[in-house]
């Protein structure tokens, strides 16, 4: 406080000293010199008391109000000063410790800390307090008296608070206290392994695992699962198996399609309780795999070719990412082509379609028919992931191929008409011989034979017989041959 001066001497300047209490038995005391320009001002500390000096007398001349004001300004420095000390030492101060440190679970794996403020702390201190867990990850400074975490309790989990006032690190915090929560019981080798979920189009989600090491073939499994939209914890069913993965698959219901960050919780494990329970904490916007497209418009125009579709639902066209598939009829060669950029402001495409993709592909070729089918997946722009693709969209095909009715028929009698002609040729090519190339008798075998050895008279007759027999028959071959052409005419 600065009092008021005194009526003591006139030529003395005033001189006062304030005493700020600065908490727990000590006091800070600020000397005031005055008026300023002299040694200026002065902040120590001093005993619990006050000193004052008087002040000097003023001339009676002097108007009455004159040395008031200065008194007030100085009085409201000394405030500012004194408050400025207070928090300066409340910072610096190392508080007490948090007490009633306690953890519990809600849900399946929401974990809830909560505790009281320290005893005995400084009223002038603005306390924060400090969380982090062992890892020292995920570190915060905060005033409220909880802290909440979704995590699996498949592990040991431990959070450490600490008391400071103010939210800067470098300030020294108070003894650190600690609390855990334990894995739940159970043999580890008995939980379950590769525990996978997908969202399907955002509208249901199938789990799957594998059983673990220390089970039974015949033991039944059950699937809880909850989310933020749900009331309380679901059950789901029913399990069933696909090949060596157990499965389960549930309805996400109210559920959004704004995107915002969703979790679902998920348990595992069976009815008996013999086996350790697992836990899974799936985000909706990773591991989603969307519905198939439906192509809408299919045209060429100006040989160029125009692709139209919608997207799935619960999806937004810039959070996808497209790929067509164009089969050309020539070659038979598919080619894919990534949709990177959107074609559907292009004025040939329906404008009024929401949730519509586009491709156009130039230089196709006529006489050729296109066939074509869409698939989409989520981009990094909306999840976490991109590597789910959904199923292709039917197929559509557009174009028209020329006539090739007469090569297919040439083809087809070609070859039916060759392979007659050579059964004909190997059945009757010594007929074909005769008539092409008919035998021309020998006359000197013949008179030979006539006039050779008489005493062989036996034998000459005999293979004269012979020759004329073989003549014989080559000309009724030749004669039956004839006939058969001219009964054919």
């Amino acid at each position: 406080m600065c009092p008021a001066p005194s009526t003591a001497r006139a030529q003395a300047p005033p001189r006062a000293w304030v005493t700020c209490s600065r908490g727990r038995g000590s006091s800070s005391r600020l000397r005031l010199l005055w008026p300023p320009g002299r040694r200026g001002r002065e902040v120590g500390a001093r005993s619990e008391e006050a000193e004052t000096a008087a002040a000097p007398a003023r001339p009676r001349s002097e108007p009455r109000g004159c040395m008031a004001r200065p008194a007030r300004l100085c009085g409201l420095w000394v405030l500012l000063l004194c408050a400025a000390v207070n928090l300066g030492a409340a910072a610096t101060e190392v508080q007490p410790p948090v007490t009633n440190l306690s953890v519990s679970v809600e849900n399946l794996c929401t974990i809830i800390w909560t505790w009281s403020p320290p005893e005995g702390a400084n009223p002038n201190c603005t306390l924060r307090y400090l969380s982090h867990f062992d890892d020292k990850q995920d570190k915060r400074i905060a005033p409220e008296t909880r802290r909440l975490k979704e995590v699996p309790l498949n592990e040991k989990i431990c959070l450490q608070v600490a008391t400071q006032c103010s939210a800067n690190e470098s300030e020294k915090p108070s003894a650190v206290r600690r609390k855990c929560i334990s894995p739940p019981e159970g043999d580890p080798e008995s939980a379950v392994t590769e525990l996978q979920c997908i969202s399907h189009n955002l509208s249901y989600m199938k789990c799957s695992w594998l059983p673990g090491k220390n089970t039974s073939p015949d033991t039944n499994y059950t699937l809880h699962y909850w989310y933020s939209s749900l009331g309380k914890v679901l059950q789901c069913g029913p399990i069933y198996r696909e090949g060596q993965r157990m499965s389960c698959s549930f309805k996400l219901t109210k559920v959004d399609s704004s995107f915002e960050q969703h979790n679902i919780q998920i348990m595992v494990k069976d009815i008996a309780g013999k086996i350790r329970p697992s836990f899974k904490i799936v985000s909706l916007i990773s591991r989603v795999k969307p519905g198939p497209p439906h192509i809408k418009h299919l045209f060429f125009k100006n040989d160029v070719l125009f692709v139209q579709w919608k997207n799935p639902q619960n999806f937004t066209s810039r959070c996808l990412s497209s790929e067509v598939d164009v089969k050309n009829s020539q070659n038979g060669l598919h080619s894919l082509f990534s949709v990177e950029e959107d074609k559907c402001q292009n004025s040939e495409f329906d404008q009024n379609m929401e949730g519509a993709g586009c491709f156009i592909l130039p230089g196709v070729l006529a006489d050729t028919v296109y066939t074509v089918r869409v698939r989409v997946k989520t981009n990094r722009l909306c999840f976490d992931d991109n590597y789910l693709w959904s199923n292709w969209s039917e197929a559509l095909s557009i174009g028209k191929e020329s006539n090739s009715t007469f090569y297919i028929t040439m083809l087809l009698i070609i070859p039916v008409i060759v392979a007659g002609a050579i059964i004909v040729l190997l059945l009757y090519l010594k007929r074909l011989k005769i008539i092409i190339f008919p035998p021309i008798p020998d006359p000197g075998k013949i008179f030979k034979e006539m006039f050779g050895d008489q005493n062989d008279d036996t034998l000459h007759w005999k293979k004269y017989d012979i020759y004329e027999k073989q003549s014989k028959e080559e000309t009724d071959s030749v004669v039956l041959i004839e006939n058969l052409k001219k009964a054919a005419q």
